[in-house]
């Protein structure tokens, strides 16, 4: 039994379906499958009750998944100072398409001047996981946006932007001062693929109903932005976000805004996420006109 084991069985047991944790921890479902069968064969208890719907903890699973997020916890804790004791303090940062920019230019500099000694290293994630590897374990803190599933995430937010829907520059409605998500009915969304996070991807991609399954699958923004202006479909982002050649964003007045956060997995970050938290808040209030 390790912690890549256990990080596996957390993700299962929380989504209650191999396919979506599979697709949380970006991997496919047949190793993760054999991970988990291992893990039960090691413990010499069923751990899973399975079905073709998904699954269900058993009462081993049940204590399991109690024990193994205090250990994960504690074992990001023991790795964070054991590296600061060595001298050799790392982090790792998450960010989600446009959230490194949008918190600022100046948060990398801060962030080394307070913290000349850490090597930082930073991992882009596409669209289809708005935790940028939390659950994973593949970075320690996060500069994401929700909503998204935060079981066993703290988030803290940092600002709240508006969101438009992205349209061809010729189309009828780009020429709006705003619209509502009504006005848009019948129209084609993009979509995200099966297993993304299901708060995350009604957010941004239209009504789950009618036109909306027609819309081509898109993992990267790049992608979005390529499929309104290759093909008409439509989707939201936050107005903030610069817009290439031909695309035009408008405002959608009754969308929620989207919270640009910082999180981290558990109730206690270390304190080199403790930092960098207060250190992107206290940027994004002197920004704040």
């Amino acid at each position: 039994m390790d912690l890549r084991s256990l990080r596996y069985f957390v993700a299962v047991a929380e989504e209650r379906h191999f396919g979506r944790a599979a697709a949380r921890l970006h991997m496919t479902q047949p190793p993760l499958s054999r991970a988990i069968r291992r893990l039960e064969t090691d413990l010499g208890a069923v751990l899973l009750e399975r079905s073709p719907s998904g699954v269900a903890l058993t009462a081993a699973g049940t204590v399991l998944y109690d024990e193994a997020r205090l250990l994960l916890e504690q074992a990001g804790h023991l790795r964070a100072r054991v590296a600061a004791a060595t001298g050799a303090a790392t982090l790792t940062i998450g960010t989600l398409a446009d959230s490194a920019q949008q918190a600022g230019t100046r948060l990398a500099a801060a962030f080394r001047r307070r913290h000349p000694g850490v090597d930082v290293r930073v991992r882009e994630a596409d669209l289809t996981d708005p935790t940028t590897g939390l659950r994973a374990g593949l970075v320690d803190v996060a500069l994401t946006r929700t909503p998204f599933d935060t079981t066993g995430i703290t988030v803290h937010e940092l600002r709240a932007d508006p969101v438009g829907v992205v349209l061809r520059a010729d189309d009828p409605l780009a020429g709006r001062g705003s619209l509502r998500l009504g006005d848009l009915a019948g129209r084609r969304w993009f979509r995200f693929p099966d297993g993304t996070d299901p708060l995350w991807a009604a957010y941004w991609t239209g009504p789950s109903d009618g036109p909306a399954v027609d819309g081509p699958v898109v993992r990267t923004v790049n992608e979005c932005l390529q499929a309104v202006l290759w093909s008409g479909t439509i989707g939201l982002g936050p107005l903030a976000d610069e817009l290439p050649e031909g695309l035009v964003s408008v405002p959608v007045t009754d969308m929620p805004p989207s919270r640009l956060v910082v999180a981290w997995a558990g109730e206690n970050p270390g304190p080199l996420i403790r930092s960098f938290a207060q250190i992107a808040a206290a940027l994004l209030r002197s920004d704040a006109p």
